[in-house]
């Protein structure tokens, strides 16, 4: 019997597989097990195959598996044409043909036959594939059972009874959340589908298959987030009280979160024509004394390039998220990605003066846009927090008290009126907001507009320390020397008074390291987990810290091991260049492994890898990932 559940839901965009799956991830939740989901979807409103995975059992879970054990297929009832001969194919059967490869031996399909004929089953040769890797293939007019008591949209509901009869799991949790999200006559006629769908299974289909649901508990009280709503409910609690932005997936998740929840506690959201005028806008609100965020994706977070290299002149604190998607241009906007690290850390012009935090799973998403908020008002510099679509739209279970912490609204190094009485002016009154002097750890504190005795000039161009436009080489020289200190500064407090922001994991005195970043942490963690357990000797960091750079900890990983693989979701090893451009000595110990496809990192791919490149061999893994050589091989 499979100690965990891999329940795969598929269907088109529209029919609803996202809140069907939220709801089931729940419910196992709920059930006293850890839970870990995955979407994927095209970059359509409505049809194309789209599907969510949901890994649950008795143990952490900290990213998708190695395949999956269960699907449950629903069509594409918005399918763009049934013809197979149509270009895009038979969509309307893709939630079904298109997730084959990847079941397990003996595993189970549940699949619509009100939508997929006995002509499409044929036609992708389910019974022969079935018979060769032991599947249990059960048919079901889960179609007709939603009109007979409803709306066709109704047949999720029917194939979780199924799907919950099929696993001999209890329907309590399930009720109970439909309970929550719904009322009246909708809620009757869902409950009423629900019960048929599991007594008709029950009583229809013989239960051949070993897998069922794990029995699991949980010790404290538990909540289902993704990425998103971490790094929303770190802006909170650090003080965040504006946001402006521009719809673009995967970062939207973020700017709707925020922009329901702002109103209840005095926020203000704003929705602007383009990227530009975000980041602008929330470049104003800091200016003017309000802790401001902004963000967007690849495409329009290049936008953002002149508001960014605004704050970093200006000195204006600000934190702005950048969520990746798999690119250039649009690319494949709905598909997870590496690619934007060098992007992120050097767009718009000059040098940059800016902190990057990459967070690898949902705690480190709550912390580090904590952390990112009290850096740049500290510093008065901008902060940037990078993740995915992966970290976006992953759902995870979380421990309730895990966010018990006390909110910090402070704004860092600002002067109040008292303090500005006794701060620098020059003759004409005007507080030297950029002085060079004397600015303990390239800091300069800075005045609100409005306070007495705290007028200043804020200007893009290179200025003197109360703001006006200065080309003198000495205040040039001065100047940019201020504010490149605050990253030898801030590197000195992460890495001397705060915890470590970087992950281990495996034995300390291991030979050979894994080194990775942002979401890809989870896999890499069960790969090494893996390995260890396998004989091999082996350890891993992920490192969060990008600038400034964790040179100190980075530098102790690769000097304790003989060898290192750098993996990464990207074609270019953008992260394994930016530990060479800052240790180049370890150049010739680091070797990559890189998947760009559009497809997350599973944990066997990484174990592979690293079977493949231990071996020396010359050949490449078997999935879809690449190993570039060391640097000189």
């Amino acid at each position: 019997m499979s100690d965990e559940l891999i329940w795969r839901i598929a269907g088109g965009s529209g029919d609803g597989i996202d809140s069907t799956s939220q709801n089931f991830a729940k419910a196992l939740m709920r059930s006293g097990l850890d839970v870990f989901t995955h979407r994927h979807y095209p970059s359509r409103i409505r049809g194309g195959h789209t599907y969510v995975e949901i890994r649950a059992a008795d143990r952490e879970v900290q990213s998708r598996g190695d395949g999956y054990n269960f699907l449950l297929s629903l069509g594409d009832s918005f399918a763009r044409n049934p013809q197979e001969e149509a270009y895009y194919g038979n969509e309307e059967i893709k939630p079904l043909s298109e997730n084959l490869d990847e079941l397990r031996e003996g595993g189970i399909i549940v699949y619509d036959e009100g939508l997929i004929s006995e002509e499409d089953v044929e036609a992708v040769n389910l019974h022969e594939r079935a018979e060769e890797n032991d599947w249990h293939v059960f048919p079901v007019d889960l179609r007709g059972l939603a009109k007979e008591h409803g709306r066709e949209v109704m047949r999720n509901t029917a194939g979780v009874g199924v799907t919950a009869a099929l696993l001999d799991m209890e329907l309590e949790h399930i009720e109970d959340l439909m309970s929550d999200a719904m009322g009246g006559d909708i809620l009757e006629a869902n409950l009423e589908i629900l019960h048929e769908a599991y007594e008709m299974t029950r009583e229809e289909h013989d239960f051949e298959h070993d897998l069922r649901v794990p029995e699991g508990s949980h010790e404290t009280e538990q909540a289902l987030l993704s990425g998103s709503n971490a790094i929303a409910y770190g802006a909170i609690d650090a003080g965040c009280r504006f946001i402006a932005g521009y719809p673009m997936t995967p970062w939207t998740d973020v700017f709707t979160i925020l922009s329901q929840n702002f109103p209840d506690m005095g926020g203000v959201s704003e929705q602007v024509e383009d990227e530009i005028a975000a980041a602008a806008l929330a470049v104003g609100a800091s200016h003017a004394g309000v802790k401001a965020m902004s963000g967007s994706s690849g495409g329009g977070f290049a936008l953002m390039s002149e508001p960014l290299g605004l704050a970093e002149m200006t000195e204006t604190p600000l934190v702005l998220v950048e969520s990746m998607r798999a690119g250039p241009s649009t690319g494949m906007p709905t598909k997870p990605e590496q690619a934007d690290l060098e992007h992120v850390l050097y767009t718009s012009q000059g040098d940059s003066q800016r902190v990057v935090f990459a967070p690898g799973n949902i705690e480190e998403a709550y912390e580090q846009t904590r952390l990112a908020f009290e850096i740049a008002w500290d510093y008065q510099i901008p902060a940037i927090v990078i993740y995915d679509q992966k970290l976006s739209g992953e759902n995870t279970n979380v421990d309730v008290e895990f966010f018990d912490r006390d909110p910090q609204p402070d704004l860092g190094s600002t002067l109040t009126e008292e303090e500005l009485r006794e701060a620098a002016h020059d003759n004409s009154g005007k507080f030297k907001r950029f002085n060079h002097e004397d600015a303990e750890n390239g800091v300069s504190p800075r005045s609100i507009p409005g306070q007495k005795g705290g007028r200043y000039l804020a200007t893009g161009n290179e200025h003197s320390p109360v703001g006006h436009i200065e080309e003198d080489p000495d205040n040039r020289v001065a100047q940019m020397e201020r504010r490149l200190e605050k990253l030898e500064s801030i590197r000195a407090e992460l890495d001397e008074e705060r915890d470590s922001t970087q992950t281990y994991y495996g034995p300390e005195d291991a030979d050979y390291g894994i080194i990775t970043w942002g979401s890809t942490q989870g896999a890499v963690a069960e790969a090494i987990e893996r390995l260890n357990a396998q004989g091999h000797s082996v350890k891993g960091i992920s490192v969060s810290d990008m600038m400034p750079f964790a040179e100190k900890e980075v530098t102790e990983f690769l000097e304790s091991v003989d060898e290192a693989m750098v993996v990464e979701m990207n074609a270019t090893a953008q992260f394994r260049g930016l530990i060479q451009k800052e240790l180049g000595r370890f150049g010739d110990k680091m070797t990559s492994l890189l998947k760009f496809n559009g497809n997350p990192f599973e944990p066997a791919e990484i174990v592979e890898g690293y079977e493949v490149n231990l071996a020396d061999e010359d050949r490449q893994p078997t999935a879809q990932v690449r190993i570039e050589p060391a640097a000189g091989d």
